[in-house]
C-alpha cells in the first residue's frame, strides 16, 4: 500500500467516525432539556436616569483668574529703586569667550601661578583650555570672576529679580577631580 492510499483511507475512518450517532449524547439531551423548562429569571428594570444639571459660571464680582494679582502698573517701591538706577550689567563692554557657554557647561581643570598672580585654567564645552583671572567674564548670567583659588573659582552673576530689575548671585567652578 502507498502512503497516499494509506493517507485516503485514515481521513475517510475519521470522517466517519464523527459522523456516525453517538448513544451516549442522550443524557445531554436531558440536561438540556431540564434547563429549558426551569422557569426564567426576573430582570431587574433599568435605574431611573436622572437628567444632568448644567451649570452656569457667572463671574460678576469675582477676580479674573487670567490678570496677574500683582498689579503691573505700580510697581513695588524696591523694584522702582532697582530698575531706576540700581545694580545692571555692563551691555557696552566687549563680550568674552567664554560668556558663550552657560556656568554650568564649564569646567575648572587646574591653576596656573605666574608674576604673583594665580589663573584658573577652564575647559569650554568645545573641549578648548581658556586661562582666566580676577575680572574676567565667564557664563552667560555677565559672570564676572572675583576670585581664584586652587580648588575654585568665585563668580558673581548679575540676574534678573523677575521684578523688572537685577541682583546679583554668587556662582563657582570647583576644581574638577577625575
Amino acid at each position: 500500500m502507498s502512503r497516499r492510499v494509506a493517507g485516503v483511507l485514515a481521513a475517510a475512518a475519521v470522517l466517519a467516525a464523527g459522523c456516525a450517532p453517538r448513544a451516549d449524547v442522550a443524557d445531554l439531551e436531558r440536561y438540556v432539556a431540564e434547563v429549558r423548562a426551569r422557569p426564567g429569571g426576573r430582570i431587574e428594570p433599568l435605574p431611573e436616569v436622572r437628567p444632568y444639571e448644567t451649570f452656569a459660571y457667572r463671574p460678576e464680582g469675582l477676580r479674573d483668574p487670567f490678570e496677574p494679582t500683582v498689579s503691573r502698573r505700580e510697581p513695588p517701591a524696591q523694584v522702582q529703586a532697582s530698575a531706576g538706577g540700581g545694580l545692571q550689567p555692563d551691555f557696552n563692554r566687549p563680550r568674552e569667550l567664554l560668556e558663550q557657554y552657560p556656568l554650568d557647561a564649564l569646567r575648572m581643570v587646574g591653576t596656573l601661578e605666574q608674576g604673583g598672580r594665580t589663573w584658573a585654567l577652564v575647559r569650554a564645552p568645545d573641549g578648548t583650555l581658556h586661562r582666566v583671572t580676577v575680572g574676567n567674564h565667564l557664563g552667560q548670567n555677565f559672570g564676572e570672576i572675583v576670585e581664584v583659588s586652587e580648588e575654585r573659582v568665585q563668580v558673581r552673576e548679575i540676574v534678573p529679580d523677575g521684578l523688572g530689575g537685577w541682583q546679583e548671585r554668587m556662582a563657582a567652578l570647583s576644581l574638577l577631580t577625575e
